[in-house]
């Protein structure tokens, strides 16, 4: 069952960053010596954002300064001052550097100082770890306003000039599904007419006993040349697992909030490619609600992805009621999702 808070935070406002201008498979097929029709077929997504240039290989732009970009937006969305947060929790998989924490980067360039800050290393999942742990901490008595961001960049392991040759299959997969972004929520504990009260959240961890489905490596000075992949992942294990652990949360949330299928209004389903995210969807089977994705526009940024959902469905001119997000991480399978309702 999933947690449900009876004092739950609301998310006031939204805001989102992505990097640069979008790589079309064209370009991206071009840069990899592949078709762009085979792009588009293979993974279904149609472009993506990343936060350096293909040609030269200089980055243009941190994974601070995307959350910042980010932050800013939600805070501007929500009314709120930087001098207003009580604190920062941060979800990121590929923070800029191990230390400082990037999540301090962040709050640098918001001036946001005396407050604490979190920072959450986890994949997919990291953003509602993130939530989740933001909405314990708006239940202690000096704590109002909070931010919260997922961010992540994939720049570290783009390496350029080499010829198509040189680009392993599985390495191929990687640069075709993800890209680089960041976004972020302010939430409250004084929820005002309109805000987005959390119902219900749901964090766990499902993979005792098996083998991870997605791994990402960092080196040290003693190992960067042992010749190990920095990514190595189980397509098939991911293929096979992700859909029914999505359908899994989605029924825990449902329990936990009390709703029924056709109760459900906007749907935030994984946001893996854009050929798999449309077959979980299908699978979950919630017959009256709104889907809403981004993927096959903005490529698997990880964890920023609930937040640029999220942000995109607060930018449409529709009415919204209920809302359950669902993540799933096959790093050690980890399932996470939310369930919020509009404040009356």
């Amino acid at each position: 069952m999933a947690d449900a808070t009876p004092h739950a935070a609301a998310i006031a406002g939204t805001g989102s960053s992505l990097p640069g201008k979008p790589i079309d498979n064209t370009a991206l097929g071009e840069f990899l010596g592949v078709a762009p029709e085979w792009i588009s077929r293979f993974v279904g997504t149609e472009q993506r954002y990343l936060a350096m240039d293909l040609t030269t290989g200089e980055v243009f732009q941190s994974l601070a300064e995307m959350a910042a970009d980010a932050a800013m937006e939600a805070l501007q969305a929500a009314d709120t001052d930087p001098g207003d947060l009580d604190f920062i929790v941060m979800g990121t998989a590929t923070p800029d550097e191990l230390m400082p924490a990037t999540v301090n980067h962040v709050a640098d360039r918001l001036a946001a100082e005396h407050i604490p800050t979190y920072q959450v290393q986890s994949g997919c999942a990291g953003a509602v770890q993130a939530l989740s742990l933001a909405e314990r901490l708006l239940t202690l008595p000096e704590h109002t306003n909070g931010l919260v961001i997922g961010a992540d960049t994939c720049v570290k392991h783009c390496v350029t000039g080499r010829s198509p040759g040189e680009i392993g299959s599985s390495e191929l997969v990687n640069y075709m599904l993800f890209g680089d972004g960041a976004g972020a929520a302010v939430l409250t504990s004084a929820p005002r007419p309109g805000d987005l009260r959390m119902r219900a959240i749901l964090n766990r961890f499902t993979g005792a006993g098996k083998p991870p489905g997605q791994t990402v490596r960092w080196f040290g000075q003693a190992d960067r040349d042992s010749g190990e992949p920095a990514f190595s992942e189980d397509y098939k294990a991911i293929e096979e697992r992700v859909p029914e652990m999505a359908a899994e949360i989605l029924w825990q949330l449902l329990d936990s909030t009390g709703w029924r299928a056709e109760d459900v209004g906007h749907l935030l389903p994984p946001q893996l490619s854009g050929s798999m995210t449309p077959r979980i969807t299908r699978r979950l089977a919630l017959p009256a609600a709104r889907e809403v994705s981004c993927v096959a526009q903005t490529g698997n940024n990880a964890n920023a992805l609930p937040f640029l959902q999220l942000d995109d469905m607060l930018r449409r001119e529709e009415p919204v009621g209920t809302v359950v997000g669902i993540a799933v991480e096959s790093s050690k399978w980890l399932k996470a999702g939310f369930a919020l309702e509009r404040e009356e």
